[in-house]
C-alpha cells in the first residue's frame, strides 16, 4: 500500500471514529461537569445549613457531650514536620483527646525528633490484638511528665495501613481519627467533626473533614496564622482540585447520603466499628476508600441504621507534592486504589439493599471517576489527529473544548465562589486572582498529564504489577520565625 493510500485509510478511519463517538463524548462531558455543578449546589445548601448551626457549634462540648478522641498518626520518614504536627494535635481545643503516633520503621530522624521534643521514655506495655497486625512492635514510649497525652509506638516497617492498625490497638478513646503525619488541624477542628457523633451517637459511624494544601501558608507552633497561596503552580493547581473534589464534592455527596470516600488525611471513625470490620486492609492501595466501603457493606448487609457524613467546617492542612515526579506517583496510586476498590465491591452495584450507595454513588464513581481519564485520553488523541489529517469537524472540536475544558473552568470558578462565600480563607485579591489563573492553567498541560498518570496506575493494576510506594519528599511547614 502506498503512503497516500495509508493516509487516506487513516483519514477515513478517523472520520468514522468521530462520527460514531462525537455525540456520546459530548454527552459524557456535559453530564460529568453538570454533575459536579449539582454537587457544588448541594454543597452550597449544606454550607447554609452549617452557618445556621455555627453559632452554637462550639458550646455543646461544655455540657459534657464531647466523646473522647484518639488521634492516630502514622509516620514514615516525616522528620521535616512531625514535631510541628504533633504539637498542633496536642494543643487542639478539645476537652478529651490523646495522640497516638506510630513510627513505621522510619530510616530518618522521625523518632529522634519526637524523643527530643517530648522527652519520651519507654514503658513496659503490651498492646491488645483487637485488629490483626503482621509486623512486630518494637516498643512504646510516653512523655516523662506523665501529663501529656501522647503515645509513640515504634514498629517494623510494613506500611501505612498496618501502622494505623497498631494505633487502633493502642487507642483508648471511643473515637479514632486517622490523620497523616504531615497534617495540621484547625484549633477547633475536632469540635466540629465530632459534633455529629454527639448529635446521633448510635447511628453515626464515620465523619470526614475538609482538607486544604498548607504549602506557602505561615505556620507558628503548629498553627496556621496566615493563609497564603503556594509559591509554585503545581501546588496552586492542586489547591483548586482539593477545593472542588475534597471540600465541595464530598459535601454534596454527604448531603444526599452517598458519601463513600473519606480521605485518609483526615477521617473520624467509631473505634468499635473499625475493630468490628477488621481495621484497614494492609493489602489495599486505596485503604481509606476500602475501609469506608467495607463499613457501608457490613452495615447494609446486617440491616443496621447508620450514617456517614462529611463536615466541611473543620480543616486539615496537608503538604501536597511540589514536583511532577511525586505528583505522578500519588495520582497513579490514587487511581489504582480507586479501580481495585470499585472492582472489589462491584457486587454492590444496582442492588436494592445498598440503596443510594449501589444506585447512585458507585455508578457515579465508575462512570465519572474511573472511566473519565480513558475517554479524555481518547479525545486528546483524536482531535489533534483529525486536525493533522484535515478532517476535523470544527463544530465538534469547538463543542468538545467548551464542554471538556471551558465548562470545567466554570465549575471550578463556581466552587471557588461558594468556598469564599462560606469560609473566606483568603483576604487578598492577589490570592483570588491566582486561584482563578490556576483553574485555567489546570487545563493546559496539567490535566492532560494527570490523565496519563491515572491511566498508568490503572494499567499497572490490570497487569498485576506489584505496587511500589513512591517517596513523598517533605519540605516541612513554613514556620514563621517571629
Amino acid at each position: 500500500m502506498s503512503w497516500d493510500g495509508l493516509i487516506e485509510g487513516l483519514r477515513s478511519f478517523v472520520v468514522w471514529v468521530m462520527d460514531v463517538s462525537s455525540v456520546p463524548i459530548i454527552i459524557y462531558f456535559l453530564l460529568i461537569n453538570t454533575s459536579l455543578l449539582v454537587l457544588i449546589g448541594l454543597a452550597y445548601l449544606e454550607f447554609r445549613a452549617q452557618q445556621r448551626r455555627r453559632a452554637t457549634a462550639l458550646t455543646w462540648q461544655g455540657a459534657g457531650l464531647a466523646p473522647g478522641v484518639s488521634l492516630l498518626v502514622p509516620a514514615y520518614n516525616e522528620e521535616a514536620g512531625i514535631v510541628t504536627a504533633v504539637k498542633s494535635f496536642l494543643t487542639l481545643r478539645y476537652p478529651r483527646h490523646e495522640v497516638v503516633v506510630v513510627d513505621d520503621g522510619s530510616s530518618d530522624q522521625t523518632f529522634a525528633r519526637l524523643e527530643e521534643a517530648f522527652d519520651l521514655v519507654q514503658v513496659p506495655r503490651e498492646l491488645p490484638h483487637e485488629v490483626p497486625v503482621r509486623a512486630r512492635v518494637l516498643g512504646i514510649w510516653v512523655p516523662r511528665d506523665g501529663r501529656t497525652r501522647l503515645v509513640v509506638v515504634r514498629k517494623e516497617n510494613s506500611g501505612r495501613s498496618e501502622a494505623i492498625n497498631v494505633a487502633i490497638n493502642a487507642a483508648s478513646e471511643p473515637l479514632v481519627a486517622m490523620i497523616d503525619g504531615d497534617s495540621i488541624l484547625e484549633p477547633d477542628g475536632l469540635l466540629h467533626v465530632t459534633r455529629p457523633f454527639a448529635d446521633d451517637p448510635t447511628r453515626m459511624v464515620a465523619t470526614g473533614g475538609a482538607i486544604r494544601p498548607v504549602n506557602g501558608s505561615r505556620v507558628v507552633s503548629g498553627r496556621i496564622v496566615r493563609v497564603e497561596m503556594p509559591q509554585t503552580w503545581i501546588p496552586r493547581i492542586q489547591l483548586v482540585e482539593y477545593l472542588r473534589a475534597f471540600l465541595l464534592g464530598r459535601t454534596g455527596w454527604s448531603r444526599v447520603g452517598g458519601l463513600i470516600l473519606i480521605s485518609g488525611a483526615f477521617g473520624l471513625f467509631r473505634r468499635d466499628v473499625v475493630v468490628e470490620v477488621g481495621g484497614l486492609d494492609p493489602d489495599s492501595i486505596g485503604e481509606d476508600f476500602e475501609l469506608v466501603m467495607r463499613i457501608h457493606k457490613r452495615m447494609r448487609d446486617e440491616g443496621r441504621d447508620y450514617k456517614v457524613e462529611f463536615v466541611p467546617e473543620p480543616v486539615s492542612w496537608t503538604e501536597v507534592p511540589v514536583t511532577a515526579t511525586v505528583l505522578r506517583n500519588q495520582r497513579r496510586r490514587w487511581h489504582r486504589g480507586l479501580w481495585e476498590t470499585l472492582w472489589a465491591y462491584r457486587s454492590m452495584l444496582f442492588r436494592p439493599k445498598y440503596g443510594r450507595i449501589g444506585f447512585l454513588a458507585l455508578p457515579y464513581y465508575w462512570l465519572f471517576e474511573l472511566i473519565a481519564p480513558l475517554l479524555e485520553f481518547f479525545g486528546i488523541l483524536i482531535v489533534p489527529l483529525a486536525l493533522l489529517l484535515g478532517v476535523v469537524n470544527v463544530p465538534f472540536a469547538i463543542l468538545f473544548l467548551v464542554l471538556a475544558y471551558g465548562y470545567a473552568v466554570l465549575v471550578t470558578l463556581s466552587a471557588m465562589v461558594v468556598d469564599e462565600w462560606a469560609f473566606h480563607k483568603h483576604d487578598r485579591w492577589r490570592a483570588i486572582w491566582q486561584t482563578i489563573a490556576a483553574s485555567v492553567l489546570e487545563n493546559i498541560g496539567y490535566r492532560q498529564a494527570t490523565v496519563w498518570w491515572r491511566l498508568e496506575g490503572w494499567w499497572s493494576s490490570l497487569r498485576g504489577k506489584k505496587h511500589v510506594w513512591g517517596v513523598m519528599t517533605r519540605t516541612g511547614f513554613d514556620e514563621d520565625p517571629a
